[in-house]
C-alpha cells in the first residue's frame, strides 16, 4: 500500500481513496506574469512524478492544476509593459507550456483558469457572508473572519494567537481582525473588475483554487498539494474558505515539495541567484534537470550548484550508456521480479524516487555485466515510471551537435584509418584530442561510438 506523508497530521499514512474508481489530485500551478523558474520546476517534477506513479499502479487518476490569470502582480507586470492582462498572460502560458513539455510534464486532466470561474468565486463568497465567516467591509472589500473558522491554523500547526504574535501583518483599518484576509478587492481605476452582489470587483488570490479545485474535484478529493511556501498561508486560508463554506474535510492528503537552494542559499532575485528553468535550460539538457530534481526526496530541500546538477547529469548518462546497447529481443514488463519489488517498495514509500534511482543503477550495473535482455527492459520501463530514459540513447549521449566546432565523424574516420594501418602513436593521439574536447569514444564490435563526457 502505498504511504504517504500527510501535512495535515504530520506523518506518514497509507493511502485510501475516497472513490477506488478514481482518485482526484490537485496541484496549484503557476501565476503567469513571468517565466517558470527552477522552484517551479521543483513542483511541476515532483508532481508529476506522483501523478505517474498512480497511473502506473494502476489507479485512475483524474489530476488538475490550476493557472492564475489574474493578480497584482499581472496587473502591474501588465502595466508595465504596456499590454493587456490577456495578451500578458497568454504569452506566459505558451512559456509555461514550453517549459512543461521540454521537462517531460504529462498535460493535467483539467488546467483551470481563474477568470473562467469568477461566478463560483462570487457564490462561495456569497455563502460565507451567509455563514457568518466573510464580511462586507466599509472599503469595499470582502474579508473572512478567521477567528470564525475554529480550526484555522491546523495545516501550519499554528494556533491564531502564535500566528498574531508572529507574522508581521500590515494594519488595515478596515479589517476586523489583522489575520483577516481578502476574498473579494473593490474596483480600482484602470485593473478589470467583475459585477457582484458586493459591488465591482476581483477575487482574492485564495478564493481561486477552493473554488476551482470544488468545481473539478468536487468539495473533497484525495490530495491537494504545492510548495513548501504555500502551505501558509494560502493552503491555510483554502481550508478554511473550502471547509467553512461546503462544513466537510476539503482534502485527505497535503502534500507539499520542499525549497530548491542556491549554493546553499535561499533562491531570490535581490541576492542574484534566480534562475529561470529556461536560463538552466541554455546549459543543461532537460532531462538532466528533470533527473537532478528527482534525485532528492520530493519533501526534502535540494542544493542547486554547477557541482550537484553535474553529478546528476553524469548519473543520469550512467543510465543511458547501458541502454545505448539494447539486446537482440526486447521483452516485455514482466509482472513480477525482484527489480519490481525493490521498485515498489521504494516508490510506496512516499514515492521516494532517489532510491528508485539508486535501483535503476543497480539495474544498469547488472545488464551491463550479464546482457540480460530483462534489465534492458526493467531499466527502460521503470525509467518511463519517473519520466526518464525514453530518448535515443544515442542522442542523448552525443548531445546537440550544433555546439561542436569539430567534425567528429571525420576524426573518428581518421583514427580507424590508422589503426587499420597500425599507427598506434597517431590513433592515441587523436583519441587524446578529442577527450581533451569532452568526446569518449568506446570501440565495441568491430564500431567506434561516442559521447559527450563534459
Amino acid at each position: 500500500m502505498i504511504q504517504i506523508y500527510n501535512s495535515l497530521t504530520r506523518k506518514k499514512e497509507p493511502f485510501i481513496p475516497i472513490n477506488p474508481e478514481q482518485i482526484k489530485i490537485y496541484a496549484c500551478g503557476m501565476t503567469v506574469y513571468d517565466y517558470c523558474h527552477i522552484g517551479h520546476a521543483r513542483s511541476l517534477v515532483a508532481f508529476d512524478m506522483i501523478n505517474r506513479y498512480f497511473r502506473h499502479r494502476g489507479y485512475n487518476v483524474k489530476f488538475v492544476r490550476n493557472i492564475t490569470d489574474i493578480d497584482d502582480k499581472i496587473i502591474t507586470r501588465a502595466n508595465e509593459r504596456g499590454i493587456t492582462i490577456n495578451a500578458l498572460t497568454a504569452e506566459f502560458i505558451a512559456k509555461m507550456n514550453e517549459d512543461c513539455e521540454a521537462l517531460n510534464i504529462l498535460k493535467p486532466d483539467a488546467e483551470p483558469r481563474a477568470t473562467d470561474h469568477i461566478p463560483g468565486m462570487i457564490k462561495m463568497i456569497t455563502q460565507l457572508i451567509e455563514k457568518g465567516l466573510a464580511y462586507h467591509a466599509n472599503n469595499g472589500d470582502v474579508y473572512y473572519r478567521v477567528r470564525q473558522f475554529k480550526d484555522y491554523g491546523k495545516l501550519s500547526n499554528q494556533s491564531i494567537d502564535e500566528l498574531r504574535a508572529g507574522e508581521r501583518i500590515a494594519i488595515d483599518q478596515y479589517k476586523e481582525d489583522p489575520l483577516d484576509f481578502v476574498l473579494w478587492k473593490h474596483a480600482k481605476e484602470g485593473e478589470p473588475a467583475w459585477d457582484s452582489p458586493f459591488g465591482a470587483g476581483r477575487p482574492g488570490w485564495h478564493i481561486e483554487c477552493s473554488v476551482m479545485s470544488a468545481e473539478h474535484l468536487g468539495e473533497h478529493f484525495d490530495i491537494h498539494g504545492g510548495g513548501m511556501d504555500l502551505k501558509f498561508p494560502h493552503h491555510e486560508c483554502e481550508i478554511a474558505q473550502s471547509e467553512g463554506c461546503h462544513d466537510k474535510p476539503m482534502a485527505n492528503y497535503w502534500m507539499h515539495n520542499g525549497f530548491i537552494n542556491i549554493d546553499n542559499e535561499k533562491m531570490s532575485k535581490s541576492l542574484g541567484n534566480f534562475f529561470t528553468i529556461r536560463e538552466i535550460l541554455e546549459r543543461y539538457p532537460a532531462e538532466v534537470l528533470r533527473f537532478f530534481i528527482l534525485s532528492t526526496h520530493y519533501r526534502s530541500h535540494i542544493n542547486y550548484s554547477t557541482d550537484t546538477i553535474s553529478q546528476a547529469g553524469n548519473g543520469l548518462k550512467r543510465l543511458y550508456t547501458a541502454l545505448a546497447t539494447p539486446p537482440k529481443e526486447i521483452l516485455p514488463l514482466p509482472e513480477q521480479h525482484p527489480v519490481l519489488d525493490s521498485f515498489y517498495t521504494a516508490m510506496d514509500d512516499d514515492f521516494n524516487s532517489p532510491l528508485a534511482i539508486s535501483i535503476l543503477h543497480e539495474v544498469a550495473n547488472n545488464y551491463n555485466r550479464t546482457k540480460e535482455p530483462i534489465y534492458y527492459t526493467l531499466l527502460k520501463e521503470l525509467g518511463a515510471v519517473l519520466g526518464i530514459l525514453q530518448q535515443d540513447p544515442t542522442q542523448f549521449l552525443q548531445g546537440d551537435r550544433a555546439d561542436l566546432e569539430i567534425d567528429i565523424d571525420a576524426m573518428i574516420a581518421a583514427r580507424n584509418q590508422a589503426r587499420a594501418e597500425k599507427n598506434w602513436a597517431e590513433s592515441d593521439r587523436i583519441r587524446d584530442e578529442l577527450a581533451a574536447l569532452g568526446i569518449a569514444l568506446e570501440d565495441k564490435d568491430g564500431q567506434t561510438t561516442w559521447r559527450k563526457i563534459s
